[in-house]
């Protein structure tokens, strides 16, 4: 046949004499980088499941005991809203479940009285649903509740409008639902299993400080190659942060919310005050490691000179990030990460007295808010953080230019101020 007679596309490529076979390497290659992506995608997928499986145990734990409580000992015949409300208040984010379930009964109350109200006056039907859902959202809107308020009270006055007339009483079972939902919840949250406070900050700190530290170190090797793309992308993925802090300061009321609320960790109270105070100097030097990267790519652009010292001390600030991480990670006095900021702001100093531009000034100015900041979280106060900056800065003057200046009368030291 014409098709036996043909060679494969295999053959040919085969008889291509001379003709390096370039195709399969790529395709080879094209292939591990397929199946590396499948190991990276399942591997980030099993992160997940790890990091919700306490979540999901403390959810259906919640709920089948909500149930079991409102059926059993209550009497009540279809408990629906009991683990509705449970599963419900463990939706919430860690540090809110106490006031998520406050809302929950404050949203049935206002659902109930709305929905009886209107039914009392208007009867039941489509258009009556529609005026009573309605009146439920913007009543709880004018007087400021949350979301969570908001759409309880829709909810709660859709069930009253549709099932008032079939089932009768509904209205006791559902506020005695939200409690008994709510109240286990936190029952479940509280004694039965209670999250480790401690090692839920520091998963979630960990993104947010690793974020600025490796930002910090690609500035630091962007200002020794004067590489601006680098810098600008490091700037860049800086400014992004808003998912990171969000992340680490829920963290942190959500382990004031455990060791306030759980007995098993109210001795975890004293340990939890590093991290609480460190959320604010934290997202300070956020915003001022920003404004000194945007400044390194002003320096880059502009050809300022770079002395020496400069990247070294953007670098240090990196490394005091990463073991104010790590020693609060542990539970130690975070010494090591105070002692890094000081050496950063030192060789600050003595890049600022090699001579620096407008730029260069800015980014020594920020080394020095930065490093204040960190030293703050690291529990140092305010002012003795300040002392001991200026104290490592030293009394600097950049070098001045020409002989006539040069004989001049010396001029007082000068710094960059501290922010």
């Amino acid at each position: 046949m014409a098709r036996d007679r043909r060679p494969s596309l295999m053959r040919r490529a085969a008889l291509r004499d001379g003709v390096t076979d370039v195709d399969s390497a790529r395709i080879a290659e094209a292939m591990a980088q397929l199946r590396h992506r499948g190991r990276a995608t399942l591997h980030d997928r099993l992160h997940r499941v790890r990091m919700a499986l306490v979540l999901a145990v403390q959810a259906g734990l919640a709920a089948g005991l909500s149930w079991i409580f409102a059926h059993e000992l209550l009497g009540n015949p279809q408990p629906v809203f009991a683990p509705i409300s449970a599963v419900g208040t463990l939706a919430a984010s860690v540090g809110q479940r106490l006031r998520r379930t406050v809302e929950l009964i404050i949203g049935v109350a206002v659902g109930v009285f709305l929905g009886d109200a209107l039914i009392y006056f208007l009867g039941t039907g489509g258009w009556q649903l529609g005026v009573v859902v309605t009146s439920a959202i913007l009543l709880t809107i004018f007087f400021g509740g949350s979301v969570a308020v908001v759409i309880q009270a829709a909810a709660t006055a859709v069930l009253i409008v549709t099932l008032s007339p079939s089932v009768q009483d509904l209205e006791i079972p559902r506020f005695v639902d939200a409690f008994v939902g709510g109240g286990i919840a936190l029952l479940v949250t509280a004694i039965l299993l209670p999250l480790n406070p401690l090692r839920v900050i520091n998963r979630a700190a960990r993104p947010a400080l690793d974020l600025l530290s490796g930002q910090l170190d690609i500035c630091a090797e962007a200002l020794r190659d004067r590489d601006r793309g680098s810098a600008q992308r490091a700037l860049e993925r800086l400014r992004e942060n808003k998912e990171e802090l969000a992340a680490f300061t829920e963290a942190i009321e959500g382990a004031k919310e455990t060791s306030t609320l759980s007995p098993a960790r109210w001795h975890r109270r004293s340990e939890l005050t590093h991290y609480a105070e460190a959320a604010d100097p934290i997202d300070r030097a956020m915003r001022n490691s920003g404004t000194l990267i945007r400044r390194a790519v002003t320096m880059i652009e502009d050809e300022e000179p770079i002395p020496e010292p400069m990247p070294d001390a953007v670098a240090h600030l990196a490394e005091s990030v990463r073991l104010l991480r790590h020693e609060f990670a542990v539970g130690a006095e975070p010494e090591q990460a105070r002692e890094r900021s000081l050496r950063a702001v030192s060789e600050a100093g003595r890049a600022y007295a090699q001579g620096v531009g407008f730029s260069g000034s800015v980014v020594i100015a920020q080394v020095r808010t930065t490093a204040s900041d960190l030293m703050v979280a690291s529990g140092i106060e305010q002012e003795e953080a300040n002392r001991l900056v200026r104290q490592s800065f030293g009394d600097q003057e950049q070098p001045v230019g020409g002989p006539a200046e040069q004989n001049a009368p010396p001029k007082p030291p000068t710094a960059p101020p501290l922010g």
